[in-house]
């Protein structure tokens, strides 16, 4: 009994570190779960397959917790989330529905060098101006927009909301937080359709560990946003969007198998 209990600790041990360190960047930062979850469980030699059906479907529990935790912090402008979710939500039902008949990869990477530019952007702009937070203007199509590539895509809401909303002058504190809790929505929206076509297979040793980790990372992830200093969180933001991104590109272009 106790050797069974050690084997299957041993075998679900990698996927939750994978879900813990991927949770607490995606907490702090709002964005990269996906991506990061993603590269590591194909790193560890799953089927692209069984890692996207993985990561998409521990996302939906590790997004809850991390909105919870970002409203007990109060790291959530709620102002900003009601202006986010309907647009979101939208944009992602309508992504999922296209991604039956046009393949998401097609734009993905043309968004993933956008990217990198922004990314790039954070990091200079982290270092050379104290931000000053001010309303964001272009929220609405931000959010359907997000919501579409992160169905289409395979993630994307994080990266592609996060970093124009900071580039607006929001509060990173309070967009970081604001836009992880709209994802607890989103992703539940769009997993619905994705796990009950599946069915409960999609739950295997890779999910119950990715999400274990995540759930145990969620709370502090969200203390790192709210604690921060704002300039670090751009500069944070900006590299973590950069290496992603350019990562996705390298993929693309051939370098990266």
């Amino acid at each position: 009994m106790t050797d069974s209990f050690i084997a299957n600790f041993a075998e679900i041990l990698p996927f939750i570190l994978i879900g813990f360190g991927a949770q607490m960047i995606d907490g702090a930062l709002g964005m990269a779960y996906g991506v990061i979850s993603s590269t590591l469980l194909l790193a560890l030699g799953l089927p692209p397959s069984k890692a996207s059906a993985s990561v998409h479907a521990a996302e939906t529990f590790t997004t809850g917790v991390s909105a919870i935790s970002h409203i007990a912090h109060r790291n959530v402008d709620w102002r900003l989330f009601a202006r986010l979710i309907i647009p979101g939500v939208i944009g992602g039902v309508t992504g999922a529905y296209v991604l039956s008949h046009v393949d998401g990869a097609v734009i993905k990477p043309f968004v993933q060098i956008y990217l990198t530019t922004i990314g790039v952007y954070l990091v200079w702009r982290g270092f050379h101006f104290p931000p000053q937070a001010r309303d964001p203007k272009w929220v609405a199509p931000l959010g359907l927009f997000g919501g579409f590539m992160d169905a289409t895509g395979g993630g994307g809401w994080g990266p592609v909301v996060t970093s124009n909303l900071l580039i607006q002058g929001s509060s990173p504190r309070h967009t970081i937080g604001t836009v992880n809790s709209v994802e607890f929505i989103l992703t539940l929206s769009i997993s619905i359709t994705f796990l009950l076509h599946l069915g409960w297979e999609t739950f295997t040793t890779y999910t119950i560990g990715l999400l274990i980790g995540g759930v145990v990372a969620a709370p502090f992830g969200a203390m790192l946003a709210r604690h921060v200093a704002p300039r670090t969180l751009f500069i944070a933001v900006g590299t973590i969007l950069t290496l992603t991104s350019l990562f996705g590109v390298a993929k693309w272009l051939g370098y990266i198998g």
